[in-house]
């Protein structure tokens, strides 16, 4: 109940589309916030702009996979590469491949077996010799050429054009969002305090809106 009325009073103060990081004081500033929206059906998701060459994406992403099954919440994925980096826009277009042509789990499967393989692959090449053991090892036939028309490419383009307009200016940026308001997770370790804030504000404004319809 305190948490309900403390989500309450935080309602009347923040208006929607407004910010809240955990902690405030490290808190990206955003310009174009309007992708931070939940998926249609969902009433509050993750957010999640990675690059797979970025060791703290590695670290990170296995708790996000738990709190999205801890709380049965979805989570948008886009790529953001990091300038420097010499093989994650490459490894960003194998996996768009992958999800494109197979299947998203099965790109998701490819995207946290990089991660967890980050620290053997040096550069290009190792990322395709690993890349072409996951295909054999996962049933897949690597194309000779995996993106000829540059399609996956552009997609991976979009995502990080995408990342450049909101302002991301490091990975990962985490950001939990419902309908009306958005939590940037500027340190993990507050993810699922962010989320049951999130949670909480839903159930409040529900419940303010069954109050206001009797």
């Amino acid at each position: 109940m305190n948490r309900f009325v403390w989500v309450l009073a935080l309602l009347s103060v923040v208006p929607a589309g407004a910010q809240t990081a955990m902690p405030q004081t490290k808190a990206t500033a955003f310009k174009d916030t309007s992708a931070f929206k939940p998926p249609s059906g969902a009433k509050v998701a993750i957010i999640e702009f990675e690059d797979l060459e970025c060791p703290l994406c590695a670290e990170v992403s296995p708790m996000v996979r738990q709190a999205m099954n801890h709380y049965g919440i979805p989570r948008v994925h886009y790529d953001f590469i990091i300038p420097g980096h010499m093989w994650s826009r490459t490894a960003a277009i194998y996996a768009r491949y992958l999800q494109d042509k197979v299947s998203l789990q099965t790109a998701e499967d490819f995207r946290r077996d990089v991660f967890a393989s980050q620290r053997l692959i040096a550069g290009p090449d190792d990322l395709q010799q690993f890349t072409r053991r996951w295909f054999q090892a996962h049933g897949q036939q690597m194309p000779f050429v995996i993106d000829p028309t540059g399609k996956c490419a552009t997609e991976v383009e979009a995502d990080c054009a995408l990342g450049r307009r909101v302002g991301v200016g490091h990975t990962p940026t985490l950001v939990v969002v419902t309908a009306r308001h958005w939590i940037e997770v500027a340190e993990p370790n507050q993810l699922y305090a962010a989320i049951d804030l999130a949670e909480a504000e839903v159930n409040a404004t529900g419940g303010r809106a069954r109050a206001s319809a009797r």
